[in-house]
């Protein structure tokens, strides 16, 4: 897949397009991927897909610190290139851009600099200044400069439209089953291994503190999951705890990220690894001791690995 940071430079054939922000390249999104991928096949055209970066929460919310977003843009490239996608338009988001009105856009953007011939949507896509870049808008005036134009369906998971704003509140919830079924993948975390206060290997339970990679990906409801963890490629199971673990007396109560490999005893600092979240398992909760708190931690692991079907 052929990515392009400066869409002046783009060249291709025959367009077939897609644009949006693509937050989780959920269902939804593999569902239009598959559509322009096809339709570039039966017109011997080429792929291109157009996101955004940085997120318009970013832009227009600066204040409200960390986003919360399913995927940084290193993740969304990754999951996006999965889909055998010909090329990547990594189009800057700016307030400029954003008062750009929609008709615009479609001149200098889709018209003049990508040259594109179809052009698919999601069912709720809106874009250009006040977001008056309707579907109707959009095939009207796409039209003057031949552009065909496909709207798609939402998919619909539990009754419930995919979108990634609903999979952010699912992840908040902790309902992580139901969000990784909308997603179509585990629900997952990268991030560096850190030190700890090492009071997990007083615990007989040694854990690895991870620090993510980027400060605005969305960190699930606080609480005990059941989780696999990739290091160099291998996967291992595991039960992760994130909050402020209330039982141990610290200075802060600072929310902490930190998993229990099984079967693993390998010094890991410094170290990249990648955490896949399968499914919440109970609150975090203060025990009147420490013996209370290992006695729940050897329940946790018994009934995490049941969610593995490991007895």
């Amino acid at each position: 897949m052929r990515i392009y940071n400066d869409i002046s430079g783009f060249k291709g054939i025959n367009p077939v397009a897609t644009i949006g922000i693509f937050d989780g390249v959920h269902k939804g999104h593999v569902k239009i991927l598959r559509r322009i991928r096809e339709l570039a096949s039966n017109n011997h055209g080429e792929t291109v897909v157009i996101t955004l970066w940085p997120h318009p929460r970013t832009v227009f919310h600066p204040e409200s610190g960390s986003p919360g977003l399913l995927t940084t843009l290193d993740e969304k490239i990754e999951l996006i290139a999965a889909h055998e996608m010909d090329n990547l338009i990594i189009l800057p988001f700016t307030e400029d851009l954003s008062n750009l009105p929609f008709d615009i856009f479609i001149k200098d953007y889709l018209v003049n600099m990508v040259g594109v011939k179809y052009l698919v949507t999601g069912f709720n896509h809106h874009f250009g200044k006040d977001r008056k870049g309707s579907y109707e808008n959009l095939k009207k005036i796409a039209g003057k400069y031949g552009i065909l134009t496909e709207r798609m369906e939402p998919v619909i998971v539990q009754e419930n439209r995919v979108s990634s704003s609903g999979i952010r509140y699912m992840i908040g919830e902790g309902r992580i089953k139901a969000a990784n079924e909308a997603l179509g993948y585990n629900y997952f975390i990268n991030g560096t291994v850190i030190k700890g206060n090492q009071m997990g290997h007083q615990l007989g339970f040694p854990t690895a503190n991870i620090r993510p990679n980027e400060p605005y990906k969305l960190i699930p409801l606080n609480g005990v999951y059941a989780v696999t963890v990739s290091i160099s490629g291998k996967l291992y199971q595991g039960m992760m705890n994130i909050g402020i673990r209330p039982t141990i007396v610290m200075q802060k109560h600072e929310q902490t990220i930190e998993v229990h490999i099984f079967n693993f005893d390998v010094e890991i600092y410094d170290q990249e690894i990648q955490v896949q979240f399968h499914e919440w398992m109970r609150c975090e909760r203060k025990f009147s001791s420490l013996e209370e708190l290992k006695e729940q931690l050897e329940t946790d692991k018994k009934e995490v690995l049941k969610v593995f079907n490991v007895i």
